[in-house]
């Protein structure tokens, strides 16, 4: 998963874009880049590391232009190097800069296509410099050198036939405007903003909409599935429909963990989503378990917070917070590599020891997806003195790996794939462990836009809605992106700096 933003302005945007990527920052914390484009030339910084470690003064001093794109990333394809953070460059045609949200199903079959037919070759194992060069190689085809708007959204059209997958991305073609698209299923978001400067427009794209709200830009609507938006050199904003059959399949884990809590995606309020799915699962608490004997209800912060507050309203029972979180370290569900997220949980949360003596603790969290973290917390609730220690996920069972941009590759590292929830209660340690139903779960979330008639949930049941996966597929990306790959190339020497045009460190 990572975050994506785009602005196009009438004054310098560093700083726009550095705000807005700061408030994204929950998105990817493997790495961060800015391009902006200044007098016909790209200025770039990208490199390993938080927004505010990787932009020092003399970065932004030298991000210099009032149209710019920005990009944080954890890595799911590719490796988590500075060389493969984003933006990526190419010089033809014309100068394109792209930074992409999401994740290439068909990223092989585009290597061999990029090569053997459009004669590009791609330096990095990661798929968002595939999508660049699919992209390119469309513009490049048209044999205009003043692009009309016309040409760009052919460029995409064409894109979207070839590419399949999970995908928002965000580009800058050097002399002509702002390219920001979104794939046929809508599954990665998108949101579009304006603001008026001086009686002019300019324009916004970022991967949530609290990105606008951070640097003041009004949000007008999400990006439709397969709908791409063109800012030209003049600031006019031209919008068209390029995918031959568009259709709304947002993927539910935005809602479930991914997005901040005070944002809309595709018209549905993050916050609102998170009430119902502790409103739903308190219900079924009541309904299915009469027999545990609560005293406290406890969640492990902090997206789990307003659902176990949901919870505890529906049974009557105590809320506490349980646990302390140092907000110093990272995600650690969005952290590469098993041995870094073992050794972050317990530095990540202390708990309060007496909100655990001598109860019978009701823990809560928005999804089991390894196991490991849960396991450790329902340790540390043991080792605070919890008689009995309950858990409560407000997600499904997470039996599949996902193939759309989301960190969940093999199955060998989903504890539910496989076993029953009696034995993923054994081997978290939990007296009882109690999931969300996924028909609950879309209920919960779909409340908020109807119009949405599915949502991608293939972590929970398999099904993938692009329709081209197949577990031929799911071996290899098994291969390639298991934790002890990732440990093997993270242990390469990595550039930890990039900037055009004699930039310098």
């Amino acid at each position: 998963m990572c975050g994506v933003v785009g602005v196009v302005a009438y004054s310098a945007v560093n700083q726009s874009l550095y705000d807005a990527l700061t408030v994204l920052q929950h998105r990817g914390q493997d790495a961060a880049g800015i391009c902006t484009v200044d007098n016909g030339n790209f200025r770039l910084r990208k490199a390993n590391g938080l927004v505010r470690d990787v932009f020092e003064s003399k970065h932004m001093q030298r991000l210099q232009g009032s149209t710019g794109i920005g990009h944080v990333r954890y890595p799911t394809a590719g490796t988590s190097t500075s060389a493969e953070a984003q933006p990526f460059y190419v010089n033809s045609p014309f100068g394109i800069t792209l930074a992409h949200n999401g994740n290439l199903t068909n990223a092989h079959e585009l290597q061999d296509y990029l090569f053997n037919v459009a004669r590009r070759h791609i330096n990095t194992n990661s798929d968002s410099e595939i999508l660049l060069n699919v992209f390119a190689h469309e513009l490049s085809i048209i044999p205009a050198m003043e692009l009309k708007p016309a040409d760009v959204f052919k460029a995409v059209n064409r894109t979207h036939e070839l590419v399949k997958g999970a995908y928002a991305a965000v580009a800058l073609i050097i002399g002509h405007g702002m390219v920001a698209f979104r794939d046929p299923y809508g599954i990665r978001p998108l949101v579009l903003g304006e603001r008026s400067e001086n009686g002019r427009m300019e324009y916004m794209v970022a991967s949530e909409s609290v990105a606008l709200d951070s640097v003041g830009f009004n949000f007008v609507r999400d990006i439709a599935p397969g709908e791409a938006i063109y800012v030209d050199k003049a600031g006019l904003l031209h919008t068209q429909q390029c995918a031959h059959n568009p259709q709304y399949a947002p993927c539910i884990f935005e809602f479930v963990y991914f997005a901040r809590p005070d944002s809309f995606i595709d018209k549905i309020s993050v916050y609102q989503a998170r009430l119902n799915m502790g409103r739903k699962l308190g219900k079924k608490i009541a309904k299915q378990w009469q027999g545990l004997d609560i005293d406290v209800i406890i969640p492990i912060p902090e997206t789990s917070c307003d659902i176990a507050l949901e919870i505890a309203t529906e049974l009557n029972i105590p809320y506490r917070q349980g646990f302390v979180k140092n907000r110093y370290i990272g995600r650690t569900f969005i952290m590469p590599g098993q041995v870094m997220r073992r050794k972050s949980v317990r530095r990540k949360l202390n708990a309060i020891s007496s909100e655990f003596a001598g109860k019978n603790v009701l823990l809560v969290d928005d999804s089991i997806v390894r196991g490991t973290t849960s396991e450790q917390i329902i340790d540390m609730a043991r080792a605070s003195g919890a008689a009995k220690v309950y858990f409560a996920s407000a997600a499904p069972e997470i039996r599949f790996p996902n193939v759309y941009g989301i960190d969940m590759p093999t199955v060998d590292e989903l504890i539910a794939h496989g076993r029953d929830v009696d034995e993923i209660a054994k081997l978290i340690g939990a007296d009882a462990l109690i999931y969300q139903d996924i028909e609950d779960l879309v209920e919960a979330v779909g409340q908020g836009n109807p119009a949405i008639k599915q949502f991608e949930t293939s972590v929970f049941n398999g099904h993938y809605v692009t329709g081209d996966i197949n577990q031929d597929y799911l071996d290899r990306v098994t291969g390639l992106r298991n934790d002890s790959v990732k440990g093997s190339e993270n242990s390469k020497t990595e550039i930890t700096n990039i900037d055009l045009h004699n930039e310098g460190a």
